[in-house]
């Protein structure tokens, strides 16, 4: 990589939030304020090699990106409407509540009048940074179908003419819930990427999605799901420089070294759990999963795991949200305290079958069963479907190992 294409993708993940931000900001249109930040980006590409890299990128492609904004605007037959739509949202767009450019656009996506599924997918797409193949795969639906959802909710916000403002303090409830789904999936995208043209484990990622969490905490301190997300991504990150091997595989919490994990991160983790449990309040679906990564991270050693707090704990967990793929993530606990037989009867009837995840399950247990024949056929369909570079090394390692059984 050249230094001119360091200093666009440097200048890509730390600007291109603020552009699009500072451009919704002014003009007032997603569409707008999306494509200029491209169109910037693109001339940056033609120009920076022959230039040379400007002494402030963020400010040149900012002021190249809001002149394209104008010059789209005035070919435009709608200039003037448009234009007084802007000059009434710049007036609007201030919020002493949010500070973070990047923070203000997330909870802005999150609009009450969008579905929340077309809340999470735009977000994603318009502040993620998440490619649209990579959103499908977090739904679980087609590619096609999911550009089709993300289109749909920018036509609603035009044509519903759904005012683009940062939402007040009062505000914040109502679209906190969209918020940290947005922050969860970014989170996960990280710690697990989808796409085998990226590292199989996204820092950049991971570290946004927890330093954005941070904000809404010091945002909304009382509010228990927030606390319970910001847990939950301490408590996971706190495993990340175990998550792959030397070998470039993905490592699981039995093949993991546990001396290696960030124990500042799972202190702090720790903490927000109890303060949860000492508020008494009923736990939501983040504190819940906050608190089963705390049971892991309280042992020692896989042996120490306390299997049946952590059963119990998916229990409340599926009575919040009773899902096929809580259910599968249960019946890996389950198998530790009922056997394989067990779990595999639990998850055998799910409807799964485009998730990789289910697979690796499938074959993990009926490899457990001594089952070598029908587990080599699950790890294979584990290993068609899945994205993740070092995961697919690990299930052809272990779909490998089926013979020495």
């Amino acid at each position: 990589m050249t230094d001119v294409d360091d200093a666009i993708a440097h200048a890509h993940h730390e600007e291109w939030a603020r552009i699009v931000a500072t451009l919704a900001k002014r003009f007032g249109d997603l569409d707008i304020a999306e494509e200029m930040a491209g169109e910037a980006f693109a001339v940056a590409l033609e120009r920076w090699p022959v230039d040379g890299v400007p002494p402030n990128p963020g400010a040149w492609l900012t002021v190249t990106a809001n002149r394209k904004a104008i010059d789209r605007l005035r070919r435009e037959a709608r200039r003037r409407e448009k234009h007084q739509e802007a000059m009434i949202l710049s007036d609007l767009i201030e919020s002493p509540s949010i500070d973070d450019d990047r923070l203000r656009l997330v909870f802005t996506c999150c609009h009450p009048a969008l579905s929340m599924e077309a809340r999470v997918a735009l977000t994603l797409r318009m502040v993620g940074g998440l490619s649209v193949a990579e959103i499908s795969r977090a739904f679980f639906v087609q590619e096609d179908a999911m550009g089709q959802r993300i289109t749909r909710a920018k036509a609603k916000i035009k044509t519903a003419k759904i005012p683009y403002y940062v939402p007040s303090r009062e505000d914040l409830p109502s679209r906190v819930t969209g918020v940290l789904a947005v922050l969860y999936l970014v989170f996960n995208e990280g710690y697990l990427a989808s796409d085998p043209q990226k590292e199989a484990v996204r820092h950049d990622l991971t570290a946004e999605a927890i330093r954005l969490t941070r904000l809404v905490h010091e945002l909304m301190p009382d509010d228990g799901e927030v606390a319970g997300l910001l847990a939950l991504m301490l408590l996971t990150d706190a495993r990340r420089s175990a998550r792959v091997s030397r070998e470039g595989e993905l490592a699981t919490l039995e093949e993991q070294d546990r001396r290696t994990w960030d124990r500042q991160l799972i202190t702090e983790g720790h903490a927000l759990i109890r303060e949860r449990l000492a508020s008494r309040a009923s736990p939501g679906r983040y504190q819940l999963l906050a608190a089963i990564n705390a049971v892991h991270t309280d042992a020692l050693d896989i042996s120490d795991t306390d299997w049946s707090q952590i059963i119990a704990l998916y229990d409340q967990l599926m009575f919040l949200d009773p899902s096929p793929v809580v259910q599968l993530n249960r019946a890996v606990a389950l198998a530790e305290l009922d056997g394989a037989q067990v779990a595999l009867a639990e998850i055998d009837d799910l409807p799964l079958e485009d998730y990789h995840a289910f697979h690796a399950t499938r074959a993990h247990l009926l490899r457990r069963l001594g089952r070598g024949d029908e587990a080599r056929v699950s790890y294979d369909r584990a290993i068609a479907l899945a994205g993740n570079t070092a995961e697919i090394r690990y299930l052809v390692r272990r779909r490998n190992e089926l013979g020495d059984d």
